[in-house]
């Protein structure tokens, strides 16, 4: 019963420790001379223009909760792909009107202008 979680854990505890070890290895071996125009401050490539506590738009906020939203409901999809054979059919109905509904919430966001950029 619980192989199939510690199968999980093993390799998650190897990720994190071959992420570990190549972290530890890059940091000591890499030749780490800081100077003036290595610590600066930038924003992709120039000098920023303002304060960086400045408020941003709402545009910005917006994508990002879609995003999450949208990326989060994707993930609801690996579990189900797994054991796409051995779905029932009230099962597979399910999943069908989760996809669905994702598919009218996508479509009406895009209707309201929520994912075009001026």
């Amino acid at each position: 019963m619980f192989l199939e979680y510690i199968l999980i854990f093993k390799y998650f505890f190897i990720c994190f420790f071959i992420s570990l070890l190549l972290f530890l290895v890059s940091y000591f071996l890499v030749i780490q001379l800081p100077n003036a125009e290595k610590v600066s401050i930038y924003e992709c490539g120039f000098n920023p223009f303002n304060d960086s506590r400045n408020r941003f738009e709402i545009r910005f906020y917006i994508v990002a909760i879609l995003f999450l939203i949208f990326d989060l409901e994707i993930i609801f999809l690996f579990p189900w792909i797994i054991i796409l054979n051995n779905l029932t059919f009230i099962n597979f109905f399910s999943m069908i009107i989760f996809l669905v509904i994702l598919i009218i919430g996508f479509v009406y966001e895009w209707m309201k202008g929520a994912l075009t950029w001026e």
